[in-house]
């Protein structure tokens, strides 16, 4: 089951361009299948060795007997992760809670599904029984483990055609015997199954573990969306799917191996993929089709990519560690930008299409997602291309996804073309200023020497020359997105004709240098107008801000009667920082730019 990959230059420009094909995937996953046999090996070799042993050598028994079910558990939603748990922290490798032993409750999976006599020792917390693609055995009480024994008919192991439901399963501990069910999908006393949800549609069928058995996840409540929302909402977003992103479909088909439903947030839906886990997807209950849909699309791109990484290099250490991603509110590492550009690929395919379908406010609703989106990947290209040291394959890689962004985008709007669409760009381009500036006086801090040595510079009316370095700051716990003003201010930009006039933007910012919504418009205002220094208030806010402040404090006091001079201008700030041609009359305060 081990073997080296090659990956064909035609593979590698597939993917690259953001889908790849049923080959590809099939491709990715049997190199993830080697790659969590070699983590397998590492923790037998390692202290977790011992705890995990016997369960390798029931799964050793079972590929014997039954490679194909000894493979669905290797490349299954739990065993990546396992590995990573095992191998990369486990604090606990002689105390008896070695995550290693939770293999244990794989290797029942893979006896079960072979059909094959087995009795191994599983892990109990907190009196549950979690087992993985199975389910759950509740109600144990406080053992720390159970010895499960799986039981097959005569003759039936390793036999064609033979089902999980011909085992007879028993659970063990101190405190008696708990046997389940004959066909595990079924609940019963004590037991809540892994539903599979089951979407069939013009011939592509995609089966799918809703898993709540997994030993990372709390115990979910799914009495508001239980197995048959979820069944009856993933036929309808497979039927979209087929029907309008057929080659994806193929794709998802070949790759998806779970659903991993995760708790609600507060608002809006929650999702994530373990780079570990190639074809799971972590989400909370989407509500809708649509939602799911787009969900799966993006996910899946996380994985295709964590599956491409571990076979090619495209970016080497250093360059900037925290970076811009419009698409969040935090910093990201270079691999995190390059994850969120290219799950970005598949959002792009799917507002594509629903733009084109669409009529009404759903369509303008669809066109304002695909530009936008448009945008965010466009921005993350810049951003990877400035600060990522990438491989001479990273940049072929992003040259080719650039490709795929600026073929979608015939008509040079983004929106449909024409007026209507150049207004929708503009607006996108206000929201994507206005995030970036807000974005970095959260998490920008210009060098304070640089910032005071370029203060003293503008007094005595010379020119910037480099500005100084820049301190990203890392995030520390959990982190919102920049606050409901700006949600209020974005939202007013999609009926918007124009930005707030620049001078009248600068105006209010110099009143409220602190507030963060004024440099949002400043800076969507600028760019919009054309003027010099936009870039620098976009990219530079920090800084602007910075001085702006410095500045003003500093000015000398007025003469008695005289009028109070004026602040530093954020406009002609901007541009004798971006170096552009301004008047030089900067007796005490700035000139104007207008």
């Amino acid at each position: 089951m081990i073997g080296p990959y090659v990956l064909p230059d035609d593979v590698f420009d597939a993917l690259a361009a953001g889908a790849g094909g049923r080959p590809a995937v099939l491709l990715l996953l049997r190199a993830r299948r080697s790659r969590n046999l070699l983590l397998l090996r590492r923790a037998l070799d390692g202290p977790c060795g011992r705890a995990v042993e016997p369960a390798a050598d029931l799964l050793a028994g079972v590929e014997r007997v039954d490679p194909e079910a000894a493979r669905s558990v290797i490349d299954g939603p739990a065993f990546g992760t396992w590995a990573a748990r095992t191998l990369g922290d486990c604090p606990a490798h002689h105390r008896g809670g070695c995550a290693g032993r939770d293999l244990a409750a794989l290797a029942v999976l893979a006896a079960v599904r072979a059909a094959r006599p087995a009795r191994v020792t599983v892990p109990v917390r907190e009196g549950r029984l979690r087992l993985p693609g199975l389910g759950t055995v509740t109600g144990l009480g406080e053992v720390p483990e159970a010895l499960v024994v799986v039981e097959a008919p005569a003759g039936a192991e390793g036999a064609p055609g033979t089902s999980a439901g011909s085992c007879r399963v028993r659970v063990l501990t101190a405190a008696g015997e708990r046997v389940l069910p004959r066909d595990p999908s079924r609940p019963g006393h004590g037991w809540q199954p892994v539903a599979v949800l089951d979407a069939r549609h013009r011939g592509l069928t995609l089966r799918l573990p809703l898993e709540t058995a997994t030993p990372e996840l709390p115990a979910l409540e799914t009495a508001s969306a239980g197995p048959a929302a979820w069944q009856d909402l993933l036929r309808q977003a497979w039927e979209l799917l087929v029907d309008n992103h057929p080659r994806r479909a193929e794709e998802l088909a070949a790759g998806l191996n779970g659903i991993v439903p995760l708790p609600a947030p507060a608002r809006g839906v929650a999702s994530a993929t373990s780079r570990h886990a190639f074809g799971t997807v972590l989400t909370s209950w989407p509500a809708d089709p649509e939602r799911l849909a787009l969900t799966l699309l993006h996910e899946f791109q996380h994985s295709k990519l964590s599956a491409l990484t571990d076979l090619v290099t495209l970016y080497e250490s250093g360059g900037g560690p925290r970076l811009y991603a419009p698409w969040r509110p935090d910093p990201r590492p270079p691999g995190g930008l390059l994850q969120g550009i290219y799950a970005h690929l598949g959002d792009l395919a799917f507002w594509q299409e629903r733009s084109g379908s669409r009529h009404g406010p759903a369509q303008a609703d669809a066109a304002w997602r695909l530009a936008q989106t448009r945008a965010h990947v466009e921005r993350g290209l810049t951003e990877a291309a400035s600060h990522v040291r990438l491989t001479a394959l990273g940049t072929r890689f992003l040259e080719r996804l650039a490709r795929t962004v600026r073929d979608g985008d015939r008509d040079g709007t983004g929106a449909g073309g024409g007026s209507g669409g150049e207004r929708l760009a503009r607006a996108v381009a206000r929201v994507q200023a206005g995030d970036e500036a807000v974005w970095r006086l959260r998490w920008a801090a210009a060098d304070d020497t640089g910032t005071e040595r370029l203060a003293a510079l503008w007094r005595a009316g010379r020119p910037a020359g480099p500005l100084p370095a820049e301190d990203v700051r890392a995030a520390t716990g959990a982190v919102v997105g920049p606050g409901p003003e700006f949600g209020r201010w974005a939202a007013r930009q999609r009926g918007a004709e124009r930005a707030r006039p620049a001078r009248e933007a600068a105006d209010a910012v110099l009143a409220e240098p602190h507030r963060a919504q004024g440099w949002a418009e400043l800076a969507a205002a600028a760019g919009e107008e054309g003027r010099p220094g936009a870039d620098v208030l976009r990219a530079r806010t920090e800084l602007v801000r910075d001085l702006c402040v410095r500045l003003t404090a500093r000015q000398p006091a007025p003469p008695p009667g005289a009028a109070p001079p004026r602040p530093p201008d954020p406009l002609a700030l901007a541009a004798w920082l971006a170096d552009t041609a301004v008047g030089t009359d900067r007796s005490g305060v700035g000139a104007a730019a207008d």
